[in-house]
């Protein structure tokens, strides 16, 4: 016969904060990692890409 158990001992853990913390911190993480990308591409873009025609100054 099986043996009950009381629902507060079935659980498997606790509220589960420790790994809600852990998510939001890797989501912050990656934010930072691709806003860090986005400025290192845009500082390194070229003038003129290629593909575009090059724009001479009219006078």
């Amino acid at each position: 016969m099986a043996k009950e158990v009381p629902t507060q001992k079935a659980r498997q853990g606790r509220l589960g904060t420790h790994v809600l913390i852990v998510l939001v911190a890797a989501l912050i993480l990656a934010m930072v990692a691709w806003w860090g990308a986005e400025m290192f591409g845009v500082a390194i873009a070229p003038d003129n890409p290629s593909g575009q025609p090059a724009t001479t100054p009219t006078q």
